[in-house]
C-alpha cells in the first residue's frame, strides 16, 4: 500500500478539525457572548474619557474611554453614550436616563465626585495651604456623608425603573495621589494635601459601593487596579496639574482608562 495519500489525506483532516477547533474558540464567537446586549454608558468626566485623548463635543466624550474601548472590544448590539463630563446626580436624572432605552441590557456609570465638589475641592487644594486644603476636604466629607447618599438612591432608582432589566455597573473612583514619597515634583502637592485628598476619595468609594449595593446593583471598584500609579508616583495613570486643556488636570490618562477603568467593566460585565 502507498503510504504518501494515506498521510496527505490525514494531515488534511487534522489540518480541517485544526481550523474548525480553532474557529470555535476565536475572538468572534467570545465577542458574541454580547451580541444580543444593548449598552448604554451614563455618568460623569471620568466615564466620558475626558483625560484621554480624542475628546469631542460639548460633554468630552472620547473614543480612548472605558465604554467605547469596551464596546470595540464586545460588539454589542448597541451602543449609546450619553455621558456627560461635570454631570451631577440630577444630572443623570434629567438629562441621561430618560434618553435610555427600557430594554437596555447593560449600564454603566460613574458619579457622585461632581456633587461631592472634586472640582474645586482639588483647585482649592493645589492653591491654598495645608489647612485650607482640609477644611474644604472636610466640607466634601460632610456632604459625602450627609447628602450624597439620598442623592445616589434616587438616581439608582431613576435607572431601575428606566431600564427595569438592565445589568447595572456603577464603577468607583481611583485614588488620585501616590504617597509613597514625601516629594511630588516642583509645583506639586504637599503629602499633607495628598493624604487628605485621598481620604476623602476613599469615603466617596466607601458610600457609592454601599448605596449601588443597596440598589441590588453591581459596584466595580478601580482602587486596587490603580494602585501604585496615581498621581506623583512613577508610572501614573492619572494625569496631574494639566494646563491644556485644564480639564485633563486629575482626570485618568490614557492607560488609565485602557488598563484601570476597562479591565473592571470586563470584570463586572460577566
Amino acid at each position: 500500500m502507498n503510504r504518501r495519500p494515506a498521510v496527505l489525506a490525514c494531515l488534511a483532516i487534522t489540518s480541517l478539525l485544526t481550523l474548525v477547533l480553532t474557529t470555535a474558540a476565536s475572538p468572534a464567537q467570545a465577542a458574541s457572548a454580547f451580541a444580543d446586549t444593548d449598552y448604554v454608558a451614563l455618568g460623569d468626566s471620568y466615564s466620558s474619557g475626558v483625560g484621554a485623548p480624542g475628546q469631542s463635543g460639548l460633554c468630552l466624550r472620547s473614543s480612548r474611554g472605558y465604554p467605547a474601548q469596551w464596546t470595540a472590544a464586545n460588539d454589542p448590539r448597541s451602543f449609546t453614550n450619553l455621558t456627560c463630563g461635570g454631570a451631577e446626580t440630577d444630572d443623570v436624572r434629567s438629562l441621561q436616563v430618560p434618553f435610555m432605552s427600557s430594554g437596555t441590557d447593560l449600564v454603566s456609570i460613574t458619579i457622585g465626585g461632581n456633587d461631592a465638589g472634586f472640582a474645586p475641592t482639588v483647585i482649592s487644594c493645589t492653591v491654598g495651604s495645608d489647612a485650607d486644603c482640609q477644611r474644604v476636604v472636610d466640607d466634601g466629607r460632610d456632604y459625602i456623608t450627609d447628602e450624597l447618599p439620598a442623592d445616589l438612591d434616587a438616581t439608582y432608582a431613576a435607572i431601575r425603573r428606566r431600564a427595569p432589566h438592565a445589568h447595572v455597573v456603577v464603577l468607583g473612583y481611583p485614588v488620585l495621589f501616590d504617597t509613597s514619597s514625601a516629594s511630588c515634583g516642583i509645583g506639586g502637592m504637599s503629602l499633607t494635601k495628598r493624604r487628605a485628598l485621598n481620604d476623602g476619595a476613599r469615603l466617596l468609594d466607601d458610600t457609592i459601593a454601599a448605596r449601588a449595593q443597596a440598589a441590588g446593583f453591581t459596584f466595580a471598584d478601580v482602587r486596587d487596579r490603580f494602585a501604585g500609579h496615581g498621581v506623583c508616583g512613577p508610572s501614573p495613570w492619572i494625569n496631574g496639574l494639566t494646563l491644556l486643556p485644564p480639564t485633563d488636570s486629575f482626570h485618568p490618562n490614557q492607560s488609565g482608562y485602557t488598563y484601570g477603568y476597562l479591565p473592571a467593566l470586563s470584570d463586572a460585565a460577566g
